[in-house]
């Protein structure tokens, strides 16, 4: 895995968020359609629970208890923002070698179907791996991916 900048993990967890087909047949095998949806609930519902955590202390004047508010906050709002490092992370992790070889498989078999992509990965990742899997889906009728599902 190579070494990238803060920001760009993050937005290859976007990317990532963004790529990963979200199917029931995936759910099983893969944990990103868990923390996928865990994240975007979090992206929605934690800038509140963040607000609320300090306004109540606020109300009821209960200004002693306002470090322990931000710090609740704080962690509120970190957790969808942990979400997409995992994902920024995962992303550019190599496949371990079953997958590898899977990933080349569902290549094969989108090739023959006559769809133009790009080259074949020697090393592939998890987002190459996601974008094999979003192309198959959508290019694949059921019975070609009865096989692996």
């Amino acid at each position: 895995m190579s070494q990238k900048g803060f920001i760009h993990r993050f937005k290859d967890g976007q990317q990532y968020m963004d790529l990963w087909p979200v199917r029931k047949e995936l759910a099983p095998m893969f944990p990103e359609q868990r923390i996928i949806k865990a994240t975007k609930f979090g992206i929605k519902a934690m800038p509140a629970v963040a607000a609320m955590s300090v306004l109540l202390q606020m109300s009821l004047q209960n200004y002693g208890a306002m470090p322990q508010a931000i710090v609740i906050a704080l962690f509120a709002v970190s957790l969808p923002l942990q979400g997409i490092w995992w994902l920024g992370t995962r992303s550019n992790t190599v496949l371990p070698p079953s997958l590898a070889n899977w990933y080349r498989e569902l290549y094969q078999k989108v090739a023959e179907s006559g769809a133009a992509q790009e080259p074949i990965k020697s090393n592939p990742r998890y987002k190459e791996l996601a974008s094999m899997l979003k192309r198959a889906f959508r290019q694949l009728d059921e019975s070609a991916l009865e096989r692996w599902f």
